[in-house]
């Protein structure tokens, strides 16, 4: 299937509105669309959240199980990371037509949560040094694509890590330097995973002429000439940048981008953990009552 076209007319058009900061659809260019966020769908996940950003949909599911630990890495947990466009999604992700994104997405996703940027501590998820540990499968499902589509993964893996719980593991010291473990069946001893407040949100700056854009459309896609993708976290630190295209970036023009994407970043963050942490704290409220928990949530914001 071949990659999606946009006649001249179109482009000269969209690259009009950039640089009067009047997008087609009437938003500006560091105006984000409709985004809402629903967490705990998946009754049969460890965790999992849905997003939709305007019309690009994505599902992310996560799986938690008992594993061995890597002989290289004897004291951490994994994460297992793995994205999948849906063939519905787009006409380009039919047939063999997705396997080159779905790789591109799975190994960048992978770099997030494995790297020293990722906001968890890989040692907390070791279960016996040596011998065993969790594992963290991350599943992300795209169901529609409309632009955005890696800030929208991470945004939705983000959310279902929140929602994500660890069973406990009681550990017993044999002796002679070994031991065994239990696993608690009890959901309510079941703990959160620590450390997904501090990974990052991915903010993706769109160059279009002289002027850049964010969270843009298919059609604004193909008229950028460089891409650079910002990983901010909640404390404003930088996790990590990665460019594409065929365009170059002048350093105070990618000055500049770095730290715009950090300031759109910061107020997302704080909009979408505010959420997390109420419906979070409600949850822990009506287990305290010994009411029923549904495992659903929802919420909508409007970026």
């Amino acid at each position: 299937m071949p990659a999606p076209v946009i006649s001249p007319a179109e482009k000269a058009y969209i690259q009009d509105g950039v640089a009067h900061d009047c997008r087609a659809d009437g938003r500006s260019r560091l105006e984000y669309r409709h985004l809402v966020l629903e967490s705990g769908l998946l009754s049969q996940a460890g965790g999992s959240a849905r997003c939709r950003l305007g019309e690009t949909d994505v599902l992310v599911g996560v799986k938690v199980e008992i594993g061995e630990v890597e002989p290289d890495k004897p004291n951490v947990g994994r994460i297992l990371c793995n994205v999948e466009c849906a063939p519905s999604a787009s006409q380009q992700f039919e047939g063999r037509g997705a396997d080159d994104l779905n790789n591109t997405l799975t190994q960048a996703l992978d770099r997030i949560y494995n790297g020293p940027q990722g906001g968890f501590d890989l040692e907390k998820l070791c279960i016996i040094p040596g011998q065993s540990c969790w594992l963290i499968y991350i599943d992300a499902m795209v169901m529609d694509y409309a632009g955005n589509l890696f800030d929208t993964i991470v945004m939705t893996t983000r959310a279902a890590l929140q929602d994500t719980r660890i069973p406990k593991t009681e550990v017993q010291d044999l002796g002679d330097g070994e031991f065994e473990f239990d696993v608690v069946d009890d959901v309510e001893e079941a703990e959160p995973l620590e450390g997904w407040d501090d990974s990052p949100v991915v903010v993706t700056l769109y160059k279009i002429g002289e002027r850049y854009i964010v969270d843009p459309t298919m059609l604004e896609e193909l008229c950028a000439q460089v891409i650079l993708s910002v990983g901010v976290n909640k404390h404003g630190q930088l996790c990590g940048t990665q460019k594409s295209g065929l365009g170059s970036l002048e350093p105070s023009l990618l000055s500049d981008m770095i730290q715009t994407a950090t300031q759109l970043a910061l107020p997302l963050i704080d909009k979408l953990d505010t959420k997390l942490h109420d419906d979070y704290e409600k949850e822990l409220d009506k287990r305290r009552k010994g009411e029923h928990v549904e495992k659903m949530g929802f919420f909508a914001a409007v970026i």
